[in-house]
């Protein structure tokens, strides 16, 4: 009568289930995690930036309603849709590789026209996004 050896294994099967519960957990908590956060954002006290005559930047504005209007292009005083900014940026992006764009956005406009601003820049392939703000609004309150 011949003597089995014992299989000494180890059943890993419970391990790999209690792995994909843990990992189906931090799926689900990883984005609650950052929408709680407090932030306190930095003072805007800067001083402003010297303008080369050369390489005077491009204005996108943002007004209260969320429209936005461009510097450069047929008109400057009138709305302009996403697709117009994006084609306009490009078209002068080509001409001046290195342009840089400054966002002026009404103090009464929402983060989200803002982020839009934003995006439509970056889909038009700009890297270089200033902000303009106010001077006397960025003096801080004593002074």
């Amino acid at each position: 009568m011949a003597r089995r050896k014992l299989a000494a294994e180890m059943n890993v099967v419970p391990y790999i289930d209690v792995m994909l519960v843990l990992l189906v957990i931090f799926m689900i908590t990883a984005p609650l995690l950052t929408q709680g956060v407090d932030v306190d954002l930095p003072d805007a006290n800067a001083e402003p930036m010297a303008v080369d005559s050369n390489n005077e930047p491009v204005i996108l504005s943002v007004d209260a309603a969320g429209d936005m209007y461009l510097s450069i292009g047929p008109d400057p005083e009138s709305p302009i849709g996403r697709e117009e900014v994006i084609r306009i940026v490009e078209t002068a992006k080509r001409s001046r590789p290195d342009l840089s764009v400054v966002l002026e956005g009404d103090g009464r406009v929402d983060y989200q026209s803002i982020m839009r601003a934003m995006t439509t820049l970056q889909a038009a392939g700009i890297a270089r996004i200033g902000f303009a703000a106010d001077p006397e609004v960025l003096q801080p309150s004593g002074s």
